[in-house]
């Protein structure tokens, strides 16, 4: 049953860890709308089974596989994922977002997730080659240092298991998109929700995917039709985009 765990003072991790104060007042501000469908938080319960879905056809059935969710927010994902048979643990340092996935995993009667709010890191240092399964989705363009966050997803996953990424791509298409389209004329998400500086391109993940010891799997693009309201996986990842890749398990 989902439960908290000891953690650090916030204000310790903040000054030690690979935060930004502002990216964690921006969500605990929204952090008591993360499970209302129609609010600001809609896009990720619509692409929520898109992600399930790829995560299970790579990585197979995720029953009683041990799997982390890095970046876990108000648990979307992370109780999805429980739902179907995994033993999770969601971490995050947004201390209001985890109060509220605990709240809603305790009434929903989840079994086998926890949350503890703890970085990457510092769970990478305490608990190396743990997890079958480590998600980061939506993330890596919120941090300061999206590198570290990837080396640490490398270092929790076992040998032989699987590492999945999903983020914003960095060109005029993404900002047109993702920032003008999605923030400013249709409202999907609030104002500054994102930094565009900040988004990921490819060929950075890859190479940062690749110095953390990690071998590629397969990339997705996900895409969005503001009139049918629909969201589906294509080969176009000019915008939002999913990354899974492989720890070898040759790895020691």
């Amino acid at each position: 049953m989902c439960q908290a765990q000891p953690h650090a003072p916030s204000h310790t991790i903040l000054n030690m860890q690979n935060v930004d104060p502002k990216e964690l007042a921006k969500f605990s501000e929204l952090a008591h709308k993360w499970w209302d469908p129609d609010s600001e938080f809609r896009p990720l319960h619509q692409i929520n089974p898109l992600r399930l879905g790829w995560i299970e056809q790579l990585a197979g059935s995720l029953a009683g596989r041990k799997v982390v969710d890095v970046g876990c927010g108000g648990g979307i994902l992370a109780e999805a994922m429980a739902k179907r048979g995994a033993e999770v643990l969601g971490i995050d340092l947004a201390t209001r977002s985890l109060r509220v996935a605990q709240l809603h995993a305790m009434e929903a009667g989840v079994a086998n997730l926890d949350y503890r709010e703890v970085a990457a890191e510092a769970l990478a240092a305490e608990a190396p080659e743990r997890y079958d399964v480590v998600t980061c989705m939506e993330m890596l363009e919120h941090v300061p240092d999206p590198a570290a966050i990837i080396q640490a997803c490398a270092s929790l996953c076992k040998p032989g298991g699987w590492v999945f990424f999903s983020t914003l791509n960095r060109n005029p298409k993404s900002f047109l998109f993702a920032i003008i389209g999605a923030e400013y004329v249709l409202n999907l998400l609030p104002r500054g929700t994102h930094e565009y500086a900040r988004f990921v391109r490819p060929s950075e993940l890859a190479r940062w995917c690749r110095d953390a010891g990690l071998d590629l799997a397969a990339t997705r693009g996900m895409q969005y039709n503001p009139i049918t309201r629909r969201y589906w996986l294509s080969d176009d990842t000019d915008v939002n985009y999913l990354v899974a890749s492989r720890k070898p398990a040759s790895a020691t």
